[in-house]
C-alpha cells in the first residue's frame, strides 16, 4: 500500500463516521450550483458533511432539475446540527437528515411534521425494516448500516464466525470495540445483552454490562473514529474489532488481509433518516425532496457512489456493488433497535460504560 493512498483512506475515515453523526465533519452553509432550472423555488437542506461534491451531484442537482428549485446545504455532523435546530427551530431549515437517535429525539419533542404516504408516495417502497423504523417515529430512513466483526485470520489463527467468539480466551488483549457514545456503541451493547441471554429492553442493559465485564480482558482499547481503528490494525495493536460496515473498506485500506463477517445469528442496524421541521415555509417542496431522496433511482445512485445501504426495496445491486453493505441476506438479518429506549437510558449507560470499560 502506497503511503499516499493510505493517507487518503485515513482522511476519509475521519469523515466516514459523520454519516452516523458521531465525528467531526465540515460545517457551514453552501448553495448548490449547476441546476438547469430557473431556481424559482428555494430549499434549505441540513445534511451530513460527507463527500459534499458527490451529494450535490447525485442527490441535489437531479432534485433541482426535476423541481425547478435551488438547494442550499447546511453541513455538519448530526449532533451539532440537531442541537442547532433544537435551540433555534426557526432557523430556516426545510429538511434535516440525522442519525436515528437524534431524529427519534426530535420526533419525541414534536420538532417535525408528520409524513404520510399521501405526502410521500415512495414510502410504499421502503423495506420492511425501514418501514418499522419509520413507524416507530424515527423519521423516514434514507440509508442503513449494521455492525459485524473484522479480523486478521492469519494472526488470530482460526475463523471467527459468531458474536460469542469475541469472548474467547485466546483473544485476550486483541480486540477493539466501539465506544458507547458512537453510533455502533449501543449496537454493541445489544450484542453483549444477547451473549448474556437477556432482552436488553427488559432489564435496560444490566446483563449487557455484566457481559462487558467478562469481555473486558479481551478489549485492548475502545474507539471513536474509524481512522483510529485502521491505525490499530495496521500497527498490529489489535487483530479483531466490532465495526460498522461503512468503515470496513477504510480498515482494508490499512490492513489488506482482514476479513469481515456478519454472524449468521444476526446483527443490529442503524438508519440515517430525514425529517421536515414543522417550522418550514416550503412544506410541499420539502415533501417532494423526501420523496426524491427515497426513490429507487436516487437510492441506487447513492448506494454506489457513497457506499450506503439502500432502504428502497426496488433497488437491485450487483455482487460487486454490494460490497460490505447492509443489503440482501445481511439486511434481512439486521434487526432495528429502539432508539427511544436507547436515548432514555444513554446517560446511565455512559456512566456504567466508563466504570466498566475505562477503569
Amino acid at each position: 500500500m502506497k503511503k499516499k493512498h493510505l493517507a487518503s483512506l485515513l482522511l476519509v475515515a475521519g469523515l466516514a463516521l459523520a454519516a452516523c453523526g458521531n465525528s467531526e465533519a465540515p460545517g457551514g452553509t453552501t448553495s448548490s450550483e449547476g441546476a438547469k432550472g430557473n431556481g424559482n423555488k428555494a430549499l434549505v437542506v441540513s445534511t451530513f458533511g460527507l463527500s459534499e461534491d458527490i451529494v450535490r451531484q447525485d442527490i441535489m442537482v437531479p432534485f433541482e432539475e426535476a423541481n425547478d428549485a435551488k438547494v442550499t446545504l447546511e453541513l455538519g455532523n448530526s449532533a451539532d446540527r440537531f442541537t442547532k435546530l433544537k435551540n433555534n427551530p426557526k432557523a430556516g431549515i426545510d429538511v434535516i437528515e440525522l442519525a436515528q437517535n437524534h431524529s427519534t429525539e426530535g420526533n419525541e419533542a414534536d420538532l417535525f411534521l408528520p409524513i404520510t404516504e399521501k405526502d410521500v408516495p415512495n414510502l410504499a417502497q421502503l423495506t420492511d425494516n425501514a418501514k418499522a423504523v419509520f413507524e416507530s417515529g424515527a423519521g423516514v430512513p434514507i440509508a442503513v448500516n449494521s455492525i459485524g466483526i473484522v479480523y486478521d485470520k492469519e494472526k488470530v489463527g482460526r475463523e471467527i464466525t459468531s458474536w460469542e467468539d469475541l469472548w474467547s480466551e485466546d483473544l485476550k488483549g486483541k480486540i477493539s470495540i466501539p465506544d458507547i457514545t458512537v453510533t455502533a456503541g449501543p449496537l454493541m451493547l445489544h450484542v453483549a445483552s444477547d451473549y448474556a441471554g437477556q432482552d436488553i429492553t427488559t432489564d435496560k442493559g444490566e446483563k449487557a454490562f455484566d457481559a462487558l465485564k467478562e469481555l473486558k480482558p479481551n478489549v485492548v482499547k475502545t474507539y471513536s473514529k474509524s481512522s483510529d481503528l485502521a491505525n490499530m490494525f495496521q500497527s498490529g495493536e489489535i487483530t479483531v474489532a466490532v465495526v460498522a460496515d461503512f468503515a470496513v473498506d477504510i480498515i482494508k485500506g490499512a490492513a489488506e488481509d482482514v476479513t469481515y463477517v456478519v454472524p449468521e445469528s444476526g446483527t443490529y442496524a442503524n438508519f440515517n433518516t430525514v425529517n421536515i421541521p414543522n417550522t418550514t415555509i416550503n412544506k410541499e417542496l420539502a415533501f417532494a425532496f423526501v420523496n426524491h431522496r427515497i426513490s429507487a433511482d436516487s437510492q441506487k445512485l447513492k448506494a454506489v457512489s457513497l457506499n450506503e445501504g439502500p432502504v428502497n426495496k426496488d433497488v437491485t445491486l450487483s455482487e460487486e456493488e454490494i460490497g460490505e453493505k447492509t443489503y440482501g441476506a445481511i439486511a434481512d438479518r439486521a434487526k432495528p433497535v429502539d432508539f427511544k429506549m436507547i436515548n432514555e437510558n444513554m446517560a446511565n449507560w455512559v456512566d456504567q460504560w466508563n466504570r466498566t470499560m475505562n477503569n
